[in-house]
């Protein structure tokens, strides 16, 4: 009995202990669930962190690897693409060099021929010595045309000054103007006056028309008076020759002896 009543007090006790941890394991649980959830987060992180730095590493490896061999070959590439430059350049230039004998050879030898070239210059030199020759001819001529023009303007600006002033010719009373006594032989100017024959003019002319100098103004009256050149071109030949005077009439012919005449006797 003592037994039995040891164990059932026991069995009591144990009861007791039971609901008395029973309780504190359910004050305690939701502290305990919080702290195990903590626990198996922090491990869990820590594993996944792990994994992640382990795969990153993995990760950087393959990158590193992958860029690697891209970049080789874009090396390749670009090495090929520099080569091929490099190699079209060298061809370009020998073609250019090529290009610059062949075209020199080819215009030496049929565009610009030295021998030919040398003889076109002869013939060059030759026309032009020929053509230098015939303007110097051409020259001359016509400089002794524009002096014999100059002589033949004189000479009618000399008649005409004769008949202006034919009042001052020397008569057998007075002498002229030109006609000095203390002169060994008249003036030029007398004896022009002596060969030409006074005539009027056909109309007045103004002061202002006539020159200073004696020579005739193209609008005032005129004599006749050969105002050609007194060289004259061929038209069948080349030749330059001068041009005969005119045949004078009988009547002038006359009148010239008859002014002789007058002159010699005003002398004696």
């Amino acid at each position: 009995m003592a037994g039995q009543h040891a164990l059932d007090r026991k069995i009591q006790q144990f009861r007791k202990e039971y609901f008395y941890r029973s309780n504190q394991a359910e004050e305690n649980r939701k502290r305990e669930n919080q702290a195990a959830i903590l626990i198996q987060s922090w491990f869990r992180g820590c594993l996944e962190r792990a994994y992640l730095s382990h795969l990153h590493k993995k990760a950087i490896i393959i990158q590193k690897i992958w860029r690697g061999f891209t970049a080789r070959a874009r090396v390749r590439q670009m090495v090929k693409a520099a080569y091929f430059i490099m190699k079209m350049n060298f061809y370009e230039e020998m073609a250019v060099r090529i290009q610059q004998r062949w075209r020199g050879f080819y215009a030496r030898k049929h565009i610009h021929d030295f021998y030919a070239r040398k003889s076109y210059m002869e013939g060059i030199i030759k026309k032009n010595n020929f053509v230098r020759e015939e303007l110097d001819e051409i020259c001359y001529l016509q400089k002794k045309e524009r002096e014999s023009l100059k002589m033949i303007k004189e000479q009618t600006a000399k008649v005409y000054q004769a008949h202006r002033l034919h009042y001052l010719l020397s008569t057998k009373q007075c002498p002229g103007v030109f006609n000095s006594p203390f002169r060994q032989a008249p003036h030029e100017m007398e004896l022009l006056l002596r060969q030409v024959k006074h005539s009027a003019p056909t109309r007045l002319v103004p002061k202002s028309r006539v020159s200073f100098l004696g020579i005739p103004d193209p609008a005032a009256c005129s004599f006749s008076a050969p105002t050609e050149s007194p060289w004259i071109k061929s038209t069948r030949t080349c030749s330059i020759r001068p041009a005969l005077p005119p045949i004078a009439s009988r009547n002038h012919q006359v009148m010239a002896v008859k002014a002789r005449t007058k002159s010699l006797d005003v002398e004696d």
